[in-house]
């Protein structure tokens, strides 16, 4: 063989080694592809099964791969969104976003040798989906620079809650245990729910007696839970009101289409609520506290996580509202009197250190009357304590029907009693309310058969006058009811001497003045009105006097008073009204000059619908002119309101004249005039008295007579006492006057000699 023979052998024998190398190469590269195909799928068989969603992130593109199941995670189809960063930017909770890029930053710089965060992404339904994510980097040359973030998403939101859950769970079980306000607790209940739930709503309602009271629902509109408040609960009344009534879980799954809510869908329906679960609220006892409500704003039966909650929400909210019973018993155990229901004396305590803070505050004062059963232990001896016990709660509810709205009442112990009287104007307030308990205590009362008639004594004592603090008030009250039974109890007694006598002055003026009016034992006197400038008598002015055998001379002011006080004032007035208009006819019928009868009408009466049917009444039986009648009545009822303006024109349409008494001194003096029909204004004897001295005075006295006339009114000054009073007047133009100057008021017998005469002092 030649030699390129051998060489041709030699190369084909390398040939096919490496066509044999090759081949052997090709087999190994498609098994190693198979091997990463194989490891791929498995990887992502693997991350599917532990639902992990993928993510690569080119940090030289801002480019991001985001696996299906990273996207399905999110409620995202498989090409809904773009491969991009500022996807995952647009889904990341605002508040985690930096957070979330500090973190990369730091593991991409070397600063951190892993990443891991929990952060929440947006869902597509538009919910939060807490996710918690771990990645690697891949790195390149010998700088080892980053260029691959490759992570992972795993959805975590179910644990995560569960944390909140309980961690909100152990927040409320704190306060519960710290005695926190129970509204405030019903809120974290109702908001604990409604986070675990989203879209849920929930309310909380408390029985009271048969009504349900608003507890906690804080994120149902106000108008809808001042609706429901106060609700009457039923077999038929909504959800709640249906299961606190028969004590049993209630579901609605249509409101608007469910019987139970026909008379409450309306209010309901406005505010998005279309669905409601109800579970009774129950004590330790079965007893049923009120309802709890789960709602939706679309109609829903609740899934099998919803139904366990309603139990779980009830019996949570069920501890509160049972505390809170328990506690309103202690309160009521400690504040309340068992026996008599009335503020035990711990409460009353409480109350009257508040009061005395709050007088102090704004320069007040109250009253405080201390109460003692006169010869109570005589009852407990004699017929025994259940007797004893049976009065006390008696005389309770009697004094308790005497306070006012504004007073407040306590049994301090045994027979004692204590009220404190608010908001009082002067030193006899406090009187007003003793002597109705002096009344009320003493109406007869059966004990164990037999006809007793109980009384009491009262000490009355004044903050700050008598005492500051509540020791020295108590100890001045109890000197007084002291001081009262050494009187001859039965009666009441001021911690001041000088106020038990004025007291009890005003208290017989009561006492007599109902049957002096009754049995007309008033008398009347007439104060004669001269024309200034002839001195004619014109017209005379009855006044009510009152001589008791007994109590004296007693003083309009006083029994005028207290007419208005024990409601007589109108019984007076017509009885006044009745015996001038009389008298005046008599003048008249006797061949008398004619002259004007003015009656004082008191300011309450005035305003009284009664007034103008018992002055038709008066001319109608007594024959006096209209024209003859002058009806006085002071500035303080002179207003602007419509009602006493239609008073006026109703009198003067009758053909009564009116005159404004007291003129100058009131509220509405020159405001009220320009609306007012009136014909004389009576300058008040304030200003008649230093006239001669005060410079002041008399240019006021000027103005008023200027502007009455220019107004179209007679002027009438009085309280006239000296001559040179009188002549100031005739050069400031008066029309008339009366005063002592002329005339005392006198009796109708010596009127009848002063009329024909010319009175000019």
């Amino acid at each position: 063989m030649s030699k390129i023979d051998d060489k041709e052998i030699k190369l084909r024998k390398e040939i096919e080694k490496l066509n044999s190398e090759l081949a052997t190469a090709h087999r190994t590269k498609e098994v190693r592809t198979n091997q990463l195909f194989n490891s791929e799928e498995r990887f992502a068989l693997a991350m599917r099964g532990a639902s992990d969603g993928l993510w690569d992130w080119d940090l030289e593109t801002d480019e991001v791969y985001y696996s299906p199941r990273w996207k399905e995670m999110l409620g995202y189809g498989e090409y809904e969104i773009e491969d991009k960063l500022s996807t995952w930017a647009t889904m990341v909770h605002l508040d985690d976003k930096d957070f979330v890029l500090n973190k990369v930053q730091k593991y991409l710089s070397g600063e951190a040798e892993s990443f891991e965060v929990e952060m929440r992404m947006q869902h597509k339904q538009g919910h939060e989906v807490f996710i918690r994510s771990r990645a690697f980097k891949v790195s390149r040359g010998s700088a080892c620079e980053p260029i691959r973030l490759i992570g992972t998403h795993v959805d975590i939101t179910r644990q995560k809650k569960a944390e909140l859950f309980d961690k909100r769970n152990t927040k409320i079980l704190e306060m519960i245990a710290k005695g926190k306000p129970a509204l405030s607790i019903y809120d974290e209940i109702a908001l604990l729910y409604e986070e675990r739930h989203p879209g849920m709503r929930c309310s909380m309602l408390e029985l009271e007696g048969n009504k349900l009271l608003h507890g906690g629902a804080p994120s149902l509109p106000k108008a809808y839970c001042e609706a429901v408040h106060g609700l009457i609960n039923g077999p038929e009344v909504g959800s709640c009101g249906t299961s606190s009534y028969t004590g049993k879980r209630v579901i609605v799954e249509n409101i608007e289409t469910d019987p139970k809510w026909a008379d409450l869908k309306d209010v309901a329906l406005p505010f998005g609520m279309r669905c409601c679960w109800s579970e009774p609220i129950k004590g330790s006892t079965g007893k049923v506290l009120g309802a709890f409500g789960m709602y939706f704003d679309y109609p829903a039966l609740p899934n099998k996580e919803q139904s366990n909650d309603l139990t779980s929400a009830a019996r949570l909210a069920s501890i509160v509202m049972e505390r809170e019973h328990t506690q309103k018993r202690i309160r009521d155990l400690a504040y309340t009197d068992e026996l008599t229901k009335l503020s035990s004396r711990t409460h009353f305590y409480l109350n009257i250190e508040s009061l005395i803070k709050e007088c102090a505050r704004n320069n007040r004062k109250f009253g405080l009357l201390y109460i003692d059963l006169d010869n109570f232990k005589h009852v407990n001896d004699s017929l025994g304590h259940d007797a004893g016990d049976f009065l006390l709660k008696e005389a309770a509810q009697r004094l308790k029907k005497a306070c006012r709205e504004v007073d407040y009442i306590a049994r301090l112990s045994g027979d004692e009693f204590c009220i404190a009287v608010s908001d009082v104007e002067d030193e006899y307030d406090a009187s007003h309310v003793a002597q109705r308990c002096l009344d009320l205590i003493s109406q007869p009362i059966e004990l164990i058969g037999r006809k007793f008639t109980p009384a009491c004594s009262i000490g009355i004592a004044y903050y700050p006058n008598d005492g500051k603090d509540i020791q020295t008030i108590l100890k001045a009250a109890d000197t007084a009811l002291y001081a009262a039974k050494d009187l001859g109890k039965n009666r009441y007694s001021y911690y001041n001497k000088d106020l038990t006598k004025k007291a009890e002055y005003r208290f017989k003026i009561q006492q007599y003045l109902r049957e002096a009016i009754e049995k007309q034992q008033l008398t009347l006197v007439y104060q004669p009105k001269i024309d200034i400038n002839t001195g004619e008598v014109i017209s005379v002015e009855a006044l009510s006097r009152w001589n008791h055998p007994e109590l004296g001379q007693i003083s309009p002011v006083d029994f005028i008073d207290m007419a208005e006080q024990i409601g007589m004032i109108k019984s007076l007035t017509e009885w006044v009204l009745k015996t001038a208009c009389g008298q005046s006819t008599l003048w008249k019928k006797s061949g008398l000059p004619a002259v004007r009868m003015a009656v004082n009408i008191s300011p309450s009466h005035f305003l009284d619908s009664d007034l103008v049917p018992l002055i038709k009444k008066v001319i109608s039986e007594t024959g006096i002119l209209p024209e003859d009648l002058e009806l006085e009545v002071t500035e303080g009822v002179v207003q602007t309101n419509q009602e006493n303006l239609i008073i006026f024109e109703h009198l003067k349409e009758l053909g009564i004249l009116l005159a404004i008494d007291d003129f100058g001194i009131g509220y509405s003096s020159f405001a009220s005039l320009k609306h007012l029909n009136v014909d004389f204004l009576k300058i008040d004897k304030y200003f008649i008295d230093d006239m001669l001295t005060d410079n002041k005075s008399k240019l006021l006295i000027s103005s008023m007579i200027e502007m009455g006339h220019n107004l179209g009114h007679e002027v009438t000054a009085e309280g006239i006492e000296k001559k040179e009073q009188f002549n100031m007047l005739q050069q400031l133009g008066c029309d008339s006057a009366q005063g002592y100057l002329f005339s005392k008021p006198v009796g109708a017998e010596q009127i009848s000699v002063l009329l024909g005469k010319k009175l000019t002092g």
